[in-house]
């Protein structure tokens, strides 16, 4: 993973980033990469799901199609 050095941040920025990881429980380092994953739309490392894993797995084959079963219609209970 890469590193970054910022330079120049305001106080009350600083000051309020602190403040704002103290409330999420999370060190300031890791709530700057919060925010910026969030602000570039970017999902962490390791946050597939299953089904997007799934679909990975089997889009090189040309995917497949799951027959569903058919449903009956509920009945009431009395």
């Amino acid at each position: 993973m890469a590193s970054i050095t910022i330079r120049n941040i305001d106080d009350e920025v600083k000051s309020r980033l602190r403040v704002q990881a103290a409330q999420n429980k999370r060190s300031m380092e890791e709530e700057v990469r919060v925010i910026l994953r969030e602000a570039l739309q970017v999902k962490p490392a390791g946050s597939a799901s299953l089904a997007d894993i799934a679909r990975e797995a089997v889009e090189p084959y040309g995917g497949f199609e799951i027959e569903l079963p058919k449903r009956d219609q509920i009945r009431s209970v009395i």
